[in-house]
């Protein structure tokens, strides 16, 4: 484990002023009643419009779900030359981080990322828009996620490409979407699926926690987007009231944690930053799996902060994108 003395990592001026004013904006726009004044931060909450043509090698079209809770996914689809798109094209269902209480899958800088993905992974990203804390708190996210999914599999998706191959969905998300990604794996395998198969599980910097105070917590609580104060407020906005940190939907494998030791849980990569202040509970995520009997893989990236892979000024972004891509492959081989 990394003693390293500093909060944060060196990084480029661009990523730094972003995080910085994420940060501020956050903490300017969270009430100690934990609401949120979504009026001001709305204001700077930059979306993204959907493009149906391509726009560097990426269409994107939103559909909706159900308009009663506003619960749709903006859906990217990877443009293909010579009419050849490949019959094998895996789908990510993709869960964007916030704090479970802020930004959306049309937020300007998750639009960016996930066209990104859609380009260098090769694959059809399902982007969900779910719904946020604390107007909605737990368990309304992993219920959006998981009714996405059987809207999917039982929907005849106008835009959805014949090359898009759902015997290879993969569920991911980053931070919040991290934890929402092993939620909604978790009430999938419950369900029958008429055409979709999840076959592997992608958490980057999942948001987890719990009453215990760890190491790195302490170590890294000057950190720039998630010291101990601010994730104190998220999980008290998102959990239902009465609940404390050692909720299974905070601490996973935790004193009141869900059994999957005999569920068919898909394998898992985990992605860990050494200056993320929820690095030793991300390592515990990681070793709840294997002491769990599941495959599960650890990438670490010691030299990397919290949302580093949004940033492609980071060199690490690059690298986690290649490490996407072998996990993938490596799952979609095997059915």
């Amino acid at each position: 484990m990394s003693q390293n003395p500093k909060a944060s990592p060196n990084l480029p001026w661009i990523p730094r002023l972003l995080m910085t004013f994420l940060a501020f904006l956050v903490d300017l726009t969270r009430r100690p009643n934990s609401t949120v004044n979504r009026r001001l931060f709305n204001l700077f909450d930059f979306k993204a419009p959907a493009s149906k043509k391509p726009n560097n090698g990426v269409a994107t079209s939103d559909i909706k779900v159900d308009p009663s809770r506003n619960l749709w996914f903006r859906l990217y689809t990877p443009e293909t030359h010579g009419g050849g798109g490949g019959a094998c094209m895996p789908v990510v269902l993709y869960f964007h981080g916030g704090g479970f209480c802020y930004l959306a899958a049309n937020s300007f800088s998750f639009d960016r990322y996930c066209r990104r993905l859609t380009r260098e992974l090769r694959a059809v990203i399902v982007s969900v828009n779910y719904r946020l804390a604390p107007e909605h708190r737990h368990p309304c996210q992993r219920e959006d996620g998981v009714d996405v999914l059987k809207f999917i599999d039982e929907t005849n998706i106008e835009n959805l490409p014949a090359y898009a191959n759902l015997k290879q969905c993969f569920i991911a998300g980053d931070s919040a979407g991290g934890n929402l990604a092993h939620q909604v794996t978790l009430g999938a395998i419950e369900k029958k699926f008429l055409k979709l198969k999840i076959v592997g599980l992608i958490a980057i910097q999942p948001l987890l926690g719990g009453e215990e105070r760890t190491e790195s917590e302490i170590r890294l609580q000057k950190s720039t987007l998630m010291p101990m104060h601010r994730t104190d407020w998220m999980w008290k906005a998102f959990l239902p009231q009465g609940s404390n940190r050692d909720h299974p939907a905070t601490n996973i494998f935790g004193p009141n944690s869900v059994d999957i030791s005999g569920l068919k849980f898909p394998a898992t990569m985990v992605v860990v930053g050494g200056f993320d202040p929820l690095q030793d509970w991300q390592r515990r995520y990681y070793e709840g799996l294997k002491k769990s009997g599941k495959e599960a893989y650890l990438i670490e990236y010691p030299n990397c902060g919290h949302s580093f892979y949004v940033h492609t000024q980071i060199p690490e972004s690059s690298l986690l994108i290649e490490e996407m891509k072998n996990f993938i492959g490596l799952q979609s081989a095997y059915q």
